[in-house]
């Protein structure tokens, strides 16, 4: 129960460090897995579940009405279930998907019932010239928003914990093997996701020119990112420099932009 505690205080902590501080990514699996794998005192196996998972979800964000599953209760209630089960990244992935379809439906609920009524009562904070008192119910409908999916968590956790113990020893030989393979696949899936939205003509060469460096040359990717990182700058200052040349109406609004 101790455990289910720290976990809901954990996830509510990094749910409202990365909702208010700027969309920090501090729900991302990776984090997360790894503050999880502190709490239950293995945190070299939550970083490298966490890793896992992150790969399998990276390819998912937000696309206009489109919600992908909660990353913030699938990510670490998999990662908690799976090492107290003393399973592995396999284990976790099987998890992780159904746990934040369970998130999705708990933040849909909220934004059906109770962020209108919050709405509603801003409404008469604004007729009332309230501003503190409509940035208090933007404030709260935030909060609580988070504040259901840490207790998904925790709950979920302390009822839990103990049965997907006797469920992961009882899944057959066959079955853990399949799993085994998914967790390879997944992965290239969430990378064919992202690189679905990110890749184009223009940015194809360089993907494959980073590929084939560090393939045959054992260039660390580490430093790869980093000189990549100077080249895209590089790259964006020479566009910014030609895009006025060519276009006057561009070159106008600059102008105009600099002046006001």
């Amino acid at each position: 129960m101790i455990t289910a505690l720290i976990l809901f205080c954990a996830a509510l902590t990094l749910g409202l460090i990365d909702l208010f501080f700027g969309r920090n990514l501090a729900i991302r699996p990776l984090v997360t897995g790894t503050v999880v794998g502190f709490i239950l005192g293995d945190p070299v196996k939550g970083m490298a579940i966490g890793a896992t998972l992150e790969l399998a979800f990276i390819g998912l964000f937000t696309v206009g009405g489109a919600m992908p599953p909660e990353i913030l209760t699938g990510g670490m209630l998999a990662t908690a279930l799976a090492i107290t089960a003393d399973a592995g990244a396999e284990t976790a992935l099987v998890l992780a998907f159904p746990i934040a379809a369970l998130g999705l439906i708990v933040k849909n609920l909220h934004f059906v019932f109770v962020a209108p009524a919050l709405l509603h009562r801003a409404d008469t904070f604004v007729q009332r010239g309230s501003i503190r008192g409509v940035s208090a119910m933007h404030i709260l409908s935030g909060f609580l928003w988070v504040f259901w999916l840490a207790l998904v968590v925790g709950i979920s956790y302390a009822v839990g914990s103990d049965a997907i113990g006797a469920v992961v020893a009882a899944i057959p030989e066959p079955v853990t093997v399949g799993l085994q393979v998914a967790t390879g696949i997944l992965p290239a899936l969430g990378f064919a996701l992202l690189g679905r939205m990110l890749m184009g003509k223009r940015v194809m060469p360089f993907f494959f020119l980073g590929f084939l460096i560090v393939t045959y040359s054992g260039f660390p990717i580490v430093g790869l990112a980093a000189v990549a990182a100077m080249v895209a700058w590089i790259l964006v200052d020479i566009e910014r420099r030609r895009t006025p040349a060519q276009n006057p109406a561009l070159a106008l609004n600059g102008a105009a932009d600099d002046d006001f």
